[in-house]
This record gives structure tokens, sequence and C-alpha cells, in this order.
């Protein structure tokens, strides 16, 4: 239940937030940019590194309510479950404990997921067979390295390093496997240049080479380069990242060439230009070198360089303020997207539920082969007692325990009143003969008739009742499955939690509806007197593609002199369902010395 749409809907969001943020970089730079210098045209990009992260970061993050707790208490209190047998041994009166349902057949999202995450995890596996190719290229060129024996030139490169104040161990050295000088290596970083490059190089075009190698070393460039890797292998399935990445390492020589210029005289500019061409004309781009920064590049690149370098002026103060303005307001754009992604990933399936009266239970042994949470609230002394934190907060399918307020509203409006609640049978015939005949709100509760909430819902209609979700704050109070049809494995879902809020503002009537009408519903779902203690209660069964998947009990316990509210939500495969829920919570009410019925 809980995954059944969670690869789909980060798959979304991934995308959504993937194509927005490029989109928006693309789009700034273009319009301004004359307003941007060449390095913060480049540092642009690293705010898409945090807006392709946000799909992969807890929503959790985004909200701190969950991480402070005036109060809260995190024990068992030592309760082993009951022998559990069938509610018809159990019980004089068995109806309340067999639950109608009727499967709902569709096709199965897991599927769509099933077949989404093996071509994500497939496409992943191909990409990182191809840096693996590549780190092993970088490899065989370490292999072949050797020391420059050129003292002129290893003079140059410790007077370029010393004038760039880089302190860090370098390997410097030539390979036959390299036509271009090129760095790589995060933990030891190389300075490759093909052998006998000193034969067709000048010593002031080495130096050039040795400044623009070393600027990519200062300012982290290596790192870049792997999480432009990674980042590629996670989103191969977005052109637009492959796009933006193929800019990103553009702009990035762009900014290391203007970092180099800002350190020469300006007679020396032409110089630089003809050096990169010199080196363009004598040696190819080698491809699926990702994890290097090559002095030579493709051609539309190196066009573009020799571009800015033909009309590089220095950065005025203006210029640089306008591009941290710029900048900024990127950024604002990129972190507006967390609370979004936030929303999306989460906040309609789960609820943000904290209290300082909690205490949190190991009832795992009752939920024997299940997935499931149970939701306990004592009134007399405001204490929630929970177990499976994480299970209670997530929304899922109401099913029939939504026919408690349905009813309600049905009151309200005057559809129905407690006098005149009979529908007729609408003549469709029904795997269950209880439902093959006419119906009053007290009949229709006992068997969970369907199609009588379902008519009860047309004749309602649909305004009026999202007015009463949003009125009671039920759940996510999402209709968009139609009409009869989103509280049956649909659009609306609510979670244990929920559930046992609701039940006591129900009992309560904080909701003021009218007390008659109130007193209704609960006369309608009541269902059996023990030893003074009542017990009421609604379950539901969530049926799809014939397999119950979903099981549910809620109600509450009156005594003497308290009132327990309680929500048990069951998840499987097959055979989760409301009578199955109800034996657990009545085990539990049991040992715990609330109720005696079970």
């Amino acid at each position: 239940m809980e995954t059944k749409s969670m690869f789909f809907t980060h798959f979304v969001i991934s995308f959504i937030v993937s194509s927005f943020t490029i989109a928006a970089i693309m789009l700034i730079k273009k319009l301004f940019q004359k307003q941007l210098s060449a390095k913060w045209h480049y540092n642009l990009w690293f705010l898409l590194f945090i807006a392709l992260l946000l799909p992969f970061i807890s929503s959790h993050l985004f909200s701190f309510g969950n991480n402070f707790h005036l109060f809260s208490v995190n024990q068992s209190d030592g309760i082993s479950p009951s022998a559990m047998t069938t509610g018809d041994q159990e019980f004089g009166n068995v109806n309340w404990l067999q639950d109608f349902s009727i499967s709902i057949n569709r096709a199965s999202p897991a599927y769509l997921n099933i077949i989404l995450a093996l071509t994500w995890i497939a496409g992943i596996l191909v990409m990182a067979g191809l840096t693996m190719h590549a780190w092993l290229k970088v490899k065989n060129i370490k292999r072949t390295t050797s020391n420059l024996k050129n003292k002129e030139v290893l003079v140059l490169f410790e007077q370029c390093m010393q004038d760039l104040k880089i302190s860090r161990h370098l390997i410097v050295g030539e390979s036959p496997l390299v036509s271009s000088p090129m760095t790589f290596g995060l933990l030891k970083t190389y300075v490759v240049f093909p052998t006998h490059f000193d034969e067709w190089l000048s010593l002031k075009d080495i130096r050039y080479i040795i400044l623009h190698e070393l600027n990519h070393i200062k300012y982290k460039d290596i790192v870049s380069n792997y999480l432009i890797v990674i980042y590629q292998v996670v989103y191969w399935f977005n052109p637009l990242v492959w796009l933006a990445f193929r800019e990103m390492r553009s702009d990035r020589e762009i900014a290391c060439d203007m970092a180099v210029l800002h350190s020469l005289d300006e007679r020396c500019y032409a110089e630089y230009g003809n050096t990169i061409i010199k080196v363009v004309d004598r040696a190819s781009h080698l491809k699926n070198f990702a994890l290097t920064n090559q002095f030579n590049g493709p051609k539309q690149q190196i066009r573009k360089r020799i571009e800015r370098i033909a009309s590089f002026t220095a950065d005025s103060k203006l210029l640089k303020l306008k591009s941290i303005a710029i900048f900024m307001l990127v950024g604002i754009v990129v972190a507006s997207q967390a609370p979004l992604v936030s929303v999306m990933a989460d906040d309609h399936n789960r609820y943000d539920f904290t209290s300082d009266r909690t205490m949190h239970e190991d009832l795992s042994d009752y939920f024997s082969g299940y997935k499931g949470s149970f939701v306990l609230y004592d009134l007399k002394a405001d204490q929630y007692r929970i177990y499976n934190e994480n299970q209670s907060k997530l929304r899922v399918s109401p099913d029939s325990t939504y026919k408690i307020y349905l009813a309600l509203f049905g009151l309200d409006s005057n559809v129905i009143t407690r006098e005149n609640s009979s529908m007729p049978w609408n003549g469709i015939h029904y795997p269950f003969n209880s439902w093959n005949k006419d119906q009053n709100l007290f009949k229709a509760m006992q068997n969970s008739v369907n199609w009588y909430f379902q008519d009860l819902d047309k004749i309602i209609q649909q305004d009026k009742i999202q007015t009463y979700l949003n009125q009671i704050g039920y759940g996510n109070r999402n209709l968009s499955g139609g009409i009869g049809q989103y509280w049956l494995e649909s659009s609306l879902e609510i979670s244990p939690v929920e559930q046992v809020q609701l039940l006591k503002a129900f009992y309560t009537n904080q909701f003021e509806f009218k007390e008659k009408n109130v007193q209704t519903v609960k006369d309608s779902i009541r269902l059996e007197e023990k030893d003074g203690a009542l017990l009421s209660g609604k379950t539901a069964t969530g049926t799809v593609n014939k397999k119950m998947i979903n099981g549910w009990f809620i109600g509450y316990v009156e005594t003497k002199d308290d009132v327990y509210f309680f929500a048990t939500n069951i998840q499987n495969e097959e055979n989760a369902n409301g009578s199955k829920a109800a034996e657990i919570t009545l085990s539990i009410l049991k040992d715990k010395g609330i109720y005696e019925g079970g």
C-alpha cells in the first residue's frame, strides 16, 4: 500500500524538478547573458546539483515539527497477545464481525511501478558500465604516466602553483594515451601531458596550459566532474539533464579561460587563444573521458571559448554585483521547490502528527504476518498509545469506515432521518444476500451495504460532501476518484491517527452537528456490550483485483468512567481484511483490560 505509487511519484517529481530547474537556469542565462560574468554563468549550474537532490531528500527534513517533543514516552508495557480465534467462535452476535467487501477491478499501479523501476535500474546499470569503462581508461592513463624529465617545465609548473597559491601535492607526468593535456583524480590529482608535448609546444604555450589546468584544480572542478557523472547516471532518462551538463562543461572551460586571462597581461590574450587552437589542431578531443578535465574539447565548445577570449574584458565591480544578485534570484527559485517537492511526495499520503502525550508500544506479536498499526486514545488520561508510529501516520483508503461519516452527512443534509432512512434495492444482484433487499441506515451499516452509501453519496452531491470533508478535516479530502467510488481504494485516504482523532471529535460532537444526528450514527455503529463496557465501531476491507489488501477496525469502548478510541489498520498483498483487524484489536483491548468481549 505504502509503495503502490511511491516510485512513480518520485520519478515524476524528479523529472519535473530537473526539467523546471534546467529551463529556469537556461532562461536566466539567456535573458541576463551580459549581466553575468563567465564565472557566474558557470556557478549557476551548481544550483542544479541542489535541485537534482531535492526529490531524494525526505520531506521530514522540511518539517521541523516532528523533531521536537515536549514529552514523549517510548516504551512497551509488556503486553503479550492472547490466543486469537475466529470471530464465529468468540461472539454471540457474529454479524458485526463479518466484513462484506466487493473487489475493485483495476490495472494495478504496482505493475507500472515495477516496470518503471526495472527500466530505471537497467539504465543506471548501463550508465554505470559506461562510467566503469571510462574509469578503466583513466586507470590505464595512470599506469602509463611517467614523470616529467624536462626541468624547465617542472620549474615553470612550480612557479605557476605558487602564483595560484596551490600548495597540495600534484602528480605531473606525460602519457602516450593522451593527446590533450588533462587533469583528474580526487585523492591523488594528476596533471598529464601528451608524450613529447614539449617538442611542439613552446614554454609560453606550456605555461598557459599549466595555468588552465591548475585553475581547474583550484576551483575543485574535478569534484564537479564526479558529481556530473553521478547525476547523469541517476537522471539518465532526462535528455535535458544531458544538455545541461554539456552546457555546464562548456561554461566551466570558459570560466577557466577567463580566470587564466585575469592573471595575464592584455598582450598575452591572443597568445593564449592561439595556444588553444594549436592544441586543437594537433590533438583530437578524447570521448568517454567524463572523469577528466581536458584542455581540448568539442569544436562547438572551442569556438565559444575563442569568441569569449577575443572579446574578453576584466569584470567590473558592478558586473560582479549583478552576477551575485542574479545567482541569488535563481537560488530562491530553486529553494522554493523544496516545500513543493515535500507536498507532492509526501504531504497528501502522510499525516503530520505530533503529541506530547504519546506512548509508543511494541505490539508486533499481534500483527504477525501483517504490516499494520494500532492507535489508542484514552479520553480521561488524554493520552495516545501507538504501535508503529510510521504506519500510524500513513494515509490509506478508508473503505467502509468512511460510512460512519457519510451517514452523518446524509442525516445533516436531511437526505435521510432516523425515522425515514429507507432506500429501495436497486435490483442489482450482489454476492451477499443481505445486500439484495431494501435497506435502512441501521441494516446498511450492520451489513456494510455499499450500494446504500453510494446512493447516499450521489444524493448529497459532491460539492456538499467536499464542504463536509473540509469542515471535519477528513484525511486528504480528495474526491477525484469520483462520486460513490472515491472512498473505495481510490483517491480519499486517511491515517489511523486521524481516524482516532475524528472518532473523538465525532463522539464529543466538536463539529457541532445536531446532537440527534450524532446519536443516530452512534446507535448505528453500536456492536455489543460486555460487563458494562459498550463496544462501537466499523470494520472495513479494501479488495482490489480479488485480493484483500487493506483491513480496518475503528471505534471506541465506553466504560463506566472512561472512553477509549481505537483504530487498527493492517495491510498485506492478500488476506488483510476487517475481520482480522477486529480480531487483533479485540485481543489488544482484552490484554489491556479495556474490553473483555474478545
